[in-house]
């Protein structure tokens, strides 16, 4: 779990989340950048992104559990590559979002680690990072 407070009312958040503004902020030039997104954002509707680096183009992608607008997003994330620590085994990512003042808090809720310890370790420091980026673009 991660959570932060954002600088912006829930309906930009979640357009930050779920559509291409996903490319304009998710990564850095030291780490890597969301490209090629592109999501059918209903219940059962599919997303895909490319997770570029420096030196690949790494596809992920899952489809659309649950949408509760404006509060709470369900759905999975596979990498559709083998990633070291977790190859390519389908996770699920809820995205919980609360009206706090002028902005909201974003909670995030990533499971399906059962047997991989240290991919959990890794995507739950990542999470922070993320927010961070999702902080900065927002405000």
């Amino acid at each position: 779990m991660a959570s932060a407070d954002l600088p912006a009312p829930p309906d930009e958040v979640i357009a930050a989340l779920v559509t291409t503004k996903v490319e304009r902020w998710w990564g850095s030039p030291e780490t890597y950048r969301m490209t090629n997104w592109s999501a059918d954002f209903r219940t059962g509707g599919g997303w895909n992104v490319s997770v570029e680096t420096a030196d690949q183009r790494l596809p992920a992608s899952g489809k659309f559990l649950e949408i509760e607008m404006p509060r709470r997003i369900v759905q999975t994330r596979r990498y559709d590559w083998n990633h070291p620590a977790l190859g390519r085994k389908e996770t699920t990512v809820a995205y919980l979002l609360e009206p706090v003042g002028d902005g909201t808090r974003l909670t995030i809720c990533h499971g399906g680690f059962a047997g991989f310890p240290d991919a959990a370790a890794e995507h739950a420091d990542e999470w922070a990072r993320v927010l961070g980026w999702l902080q900065r673009y927002l405000g």
